[in-house]
């Protein structure tokens, strides 16, 4: 393990500690793999505060988008001592759900949260890895505004601004770790 100087930038974090994948999942497409920062103890830590820091004393519940989502949620819930929702894939939960249904940079997707999870009124963080061209998070927040949640914020690690994913999230408080030129 490398060690961390609390000087480091968490982009320069990023840029130590992701994988850059190229031509993956599909040729001409360079994937930035976040999954060695999630196994750096420091590089984790930093990475989730960083998340939540904008937004203390904001939310009352993380939600998490799968699959890498639920890794940063269910941190950031441990780390705030906030509780934390799963938004799943169709098919994936046993009770009634609400249903959103989206597009994204590679075809089409459906989301789905338990209709009895969250009270109305309830303030939620919805934390993501990447925000791309914004169709599974604006889902998410459709979702959740089902719920009679409040979006407190929408908090991703990387966001690719070639593919104008904020633009599908008019009037959300948007926080990217790191902004990666496509």
């Amino acid at each position: 393990m490398v060690a961390v100087t609390t000087s480091e930038s968490i982009s320069d974090l990023l840029d130590r500690l992701c994988e850059i994948v190229p031509d993956y999942p599909q040729p001409g497409i360079s994937f930035k793999d976040l999954t060695p920062v999630f196994a750096d103890a420091s590089g984790l830590r930093r990475m989730v505060d960083a998340l939540i820091a904008p937004f203390e004393g904001q939310f009352d519940i993380v939600a998490g988008l799968e699959a890498r989502g639920f890794v940063l949620a269910a941190a950031a819930a441990y780390a705030s001592g906030k509780g934390m929702l799963t938004i799943r894939k169709a098919g994936k939960l046993p009770r009634e759900v609400y249903r959103d249904e989206y597009t994204l940079e590679y075809g089409t997707g459906c989301l789905e949260v338990h209709k009895d999870e969250i009270a109305p009124g309830t303030r939620v963080l919805i934390l993501d890895d990447v925000l791309a061209t914004g169709g599974t998070v604006s889902s998410s927040v459709r979702l959740l505004e089902q719920t009679g949640a409040k979006i407190a914020g929408v908090g991703v690690v990387l966001e690719l601004d070639g593919l104008n994913g904020r633009d599908k999230l008019p009037g959300q408080n948007v926080v990217s770790l790191q902004v990666v030129h496509s």
